[in-house]
């Protein structure tokens, strides 16, 4: 089968993860970089990495990498890559930019030519002077960094995070694809139990539930690439099907979900409905000082209010200080807190085991990590 270059975009922090995953999906060939992951891969690989990655944002094909300072380099090395072994003459080719500390930093400059020459491009391929673009969907990105041009087409639409369930949600949400990555930081598994005290819309406990069960993240959902005629539509029905039956629904979970307002628990309950999990996630309204578990050990994974708003410095530092003596309690149990404040550890009256440093949207986040005893062995 054909071999491509792919990139996995993630957030920054997340590149080690994205690695992993694609290291268990068997894509060995792999560049690690800041904000991203290029991988050489199958065409089998657009499908499968849409569908299991849990942790990045979006996947693209690379179509080229080169130097470029001014604009006439970068409309004529962009017009000599092979756009039409991809791009059909009937397809929808949007350009989107980013620059950073580049020459050419005018983004929608860079958007126009790269247009105009990809054009051109294709121009000399089918031998025509207009294309409709009434077809399938290919977004162009072109990304440049330090005057290097990165030229891709992305195959995932909206990212990877639209899982597909969360059709409402609470404020300041937090993305499907940190939480799964929370919850591998963790290292947690589906036989060991888990709360999260301020669960809000539901988050943490679905992805925990969707890994648990072993469910394809994007299997809920379609992608602009299954319209695409390079990939066979019986490849993306045979890797769906493979996905379906990877499904283990024969695995017990214990997970729970609290918070103190029952508003954001409807919202968290109609969620995981929506990702057919609604019955073996157990939500509750209940506040912090009453939580408990009759099981020995466990983990306690959450993303607790930051007190990023003013007024709230006060009202976020109590809270804190309550966390820890309430999670003092469950003295066997590891804990995963999500924060940007600062002073998380003194309030909590405990240092962390481990620290990592981590971004929920554009906001600085420290993920730390409380090591509790390790269970006996079964």
């Amino acid at each position: 089968m054909q071999q491509v270059e792919l990139i996995a975009a993630t957030t920054f922090g997340l590149e080690a993860l994205v690695a992993q995953e694609l290291r268990n999906l068997g894509y060995l060939d792999q560049v690690v970089e800041n904000g991203k992951v290029t991988f050489t891969a199958d065409l089998e690989a657009i499908c499968k990495t849409n569908l299991w990655l849990r942790t990045a944002d979006r996947v693209k094909v690379k179509i080229g990498t080169f130097k470029a300072t001014t604009f006439d380099e970068l409309f004529d090395q962009t017009e000599a890559l092979p756009w039409a072994d991809w791009i059909p003459e009937n397809a929808e080719f949007p350009v989107e930019g980013k620059s950073a500390k580049s020459e050419l930093f005018s983004i929608s400059d860079c958007q126009a030519i790269v247009k105009k020459a990809v054009v051109e491009s294709l121009k000399k391929r089918y031998h025509r002077e207009w294309f409709p673009e009434d077809g399938p969907l290919y977004k162009i990105e072109v990304s440049l960094l330090k005057d290097i041009a990165t030229l891709a087409i992305d195959t995932t639409g909206p990212g990877l995070h639209k899982r597909g369930y969360r059709t409402l949600s609470g404020q300041a949400p937090l993305k499907e694809t940190l939480a799964a990555a929370m919850l591998m930081l963790a290292r947690w598994y589906y036989d060991i139990a888990l709360i999260d005290p301020f669960c809000g819309s539901g988050t943490i406990p679905i992805e925990a539930a969707l890994m648990g069960l072993n469910i394809a993240p994007g299997l809920s959902r379609t992608f602009p690439s299954e319209d695409w005629p390079h990939i066979p539509k019986k490849l993306w029905e045979e890797t769906k099907q493979q996905a379906r039956e990877s499904a283990r629904f024969d695995h017990e979970l214990q997970i729970i979900g609290n918070d103190i307002d029952p508003r954001v628990l409807k919202i968290a309950r109609r969620n995981a409905d929506a990702a057919g999990l609604s019955e073996l996630i157990h939500f509750q309204a209940s506040p912090l000082k009453d939580l408990s578990s009759k099981r020995k050990y466990g983990k306690i994974i959450c993303n607790p209010p930051y007190g990023e708003r003013m007024g709230e410095q006060k009202e976020v530092a109590q809270l804190y200080r309550e966390m820890g003596r309430v999670f003092g309690k469950l003295d066997t149990w590891s804990f995963y807190v999500l924060t940007s404040h600062p002073d998380f550890e003194q309030l909590f009256s405990r240092s962390a085991t481990k620290k990592r440093k981590l971004y929920n949207g554009n906001i600085k986040v420290d993920f730390y990590q409380y090591y509790g005893p390790r269970p006996p062995r079964k």
